[in-house]
């Protein structure tokens, strides 16, 4: 029997439509956690860090329900690469990226009141190289200052690649879900 209650710790519209693929019935709420790093801390321990604290400051509103959270975090060339929030870091990001091989750490929580999976799935993606005039391009015809690493690959962003590695397609959008299906089922979450 599936609980009464599952709640995604998250205002990202990504997330959500993401988890819909599963089927679920679900209520959203925003985590309100700061995402800045800690000196030295690697991506995949910041994105796992930050999906666990996400996960908390949702389930201390909603106790007795389901909460997932999610974080991404990216490296390329050892630079930590973040949501760039303007179209100038939108365009240093992309240019750092262009012929470069970066990995996406796509780190979730799931938290029950019986326990909790914290798990991050790694992607490696392979840009292929680009000149400005095409960056520009594609920052006119996509909206990706909310994206970390300034592209969506679930659009037009996937032309920008020569190749994408991944045991989980979905974990480049930002939430695994294969590997997010496999810890409801665990819990006991009935899933197809």
């Amino acid at each position: 029997m599936n609980p009464v209650r599952l709640v995604l710790a998250s205002s990202s519209r990504y997330r959500a439509a993401q988890l819909s693929q599963l089927g679920l019935a679900f209520d959203t709420c925003s985590p309100a956690v700061d995402e800045a790093s800690f000196p030295g801390e690697t991506a995949p321990a910041l994105a796992l860090r930050l999906a666990e604290q996400k996960a908390a400051a949702v389930a201390n509103r909603f106790p007795d329900s389901w909460i997932l959270a999610g974080d991404q975090t990216a490296t390329c060339q050892n630079q930590l690469l973040t949501k760039p929030g303007t179209l100038a870091n939108a365009r240093r990001q992309l240019e750092h990226m262009q012929g470069q091989i970066s990995e996406f750490y796509s780190a979730f929580c799931l938290r029950t009141p019986t326990g909790q999976h914290l798990q991050v799935v790694t992607t490696k993606v392979v840009m292929r190289p680009l000149e400005l005039p095409i960056i520009d391009r594609y920052l006119a015809a996509e909206q990706v200052l909310d994206c970390a690493g300034s592209f969506k690959v679930e659009g037009l962003g996937i032309a920008l690649f020569e190749s994408i590695q991944a045991d989980d397609p979905s974990a480049l959008v930002g939430l695994p879900l294969i590997a997010v299906a496999e810890a409801f089922r665990q819990f006991g979450w009935q899933l197809p």
